[in-house]
């Protein structure tokens, strides 16, 4: 009679791996999906962010005045302080539809991860966040006459740093959701927290348009891309906790 073999129990292990893995693959594909959606059905909402974005860069070039060396200086700083005052409005409403009916209860009711549902939503802010970003680079080329030829650094920049606005931005819009003054408390909380990747890319991008005769570029990256790294792992941890309660 043949005895067994001590790696019999353990043959059924493995496939169980990549169902797992499949059945999370598959909430974020749905979750993404679902985002898609109703960021379609609201793309006026899009485009109303963006004449605000269009406009705050107006502005800021008229406090700078006619001086075209200013406004070439400071327009990194400008592109960016209009995107962080468009993309408060656009977080700021993110959960709008969830908090509906208490759809957000019923979401997390699912047999799915919810890190899914959070990495779906960061995910969509991340991608509208950035074709807003790029979408104002034309506008602050216009206005303040800082056009540059190495655009696919430009875009590499604009993808991280609104990843950087994303991630934590998407969490504490969860948090702020049933708030009665979320408009108000979201940039109070985000604001302080998203100064290290504001800062890094507000450099960069300086850099980017003005040029770079020390090569501080790759430094600034770095942090830029080192913060993503901790805040999209961190803040997808936490999510579950912070729906709960």
């Amino acid at each position: 009679m043949e005895r067994p073999r001590m790696s019999e129990p353990f043959d059924a292990v493995p496939p169980v791996m990549p169902r797992v893995a499949r059945h999370k693959v598959g909430g974020l594909i749905a979750a993404l999906r679902k985002e898609f959606l109703l960021q379609w059905k609201t793309r006026t909402q899009f485009m109303a962010v963006f004449v605000f974005g269009a406009t705050s860069l107006l502005l800021f070039s008229f406090a700078v005045g006619p001086n075209s060396e200013a406004l070439r200086l400071y327009s990194a700083g400008f592109l960016w302080l209009g995107l962080l005052l468009s993309s408060t409005l656009t977080l700021a409403e993110s959960y709008h539809a969830e908090m509906e009916n208490r759809a957000l209860e019923g979401l997390l009711l699912l047999p799915s991860d919810p890190r899914a549902l959070y990495y779906g939503k960061a995910i969509a802010n991340w991608l509208q966040l950035a074709l807003l970003g790029v979408g104002l680079v034309p506008v602050m080329v216009v206005l303040y006459d800082a056009g540059t030829t190495d655009l696919l650094r430009l875009l590499a920049i604009i993808l991280l740093g609104t990843a950087g606005l994303s991630a934590p931005g998407t969490l504490y819009a969860a948090m702020t959701s049933q708030a009665r003054a979320k408009q108000t408390l979201l940039p109070l909380l985000l604001f302080p927290l998203i100064v290290p990747a504001l800062l890094a890319s507000v450099k960069a991008t300086s850099l980017v348009i003005l040029g770079d005769p020390m090569q501080q570029l790759p430094s600034w990256i770095s942090l830029l891309t080192a913060f993503d790294a901790i805040y999209w792992s961190l803040c997808g941890l936490l999510f579950g906790r912070v729906v709960e309660e």
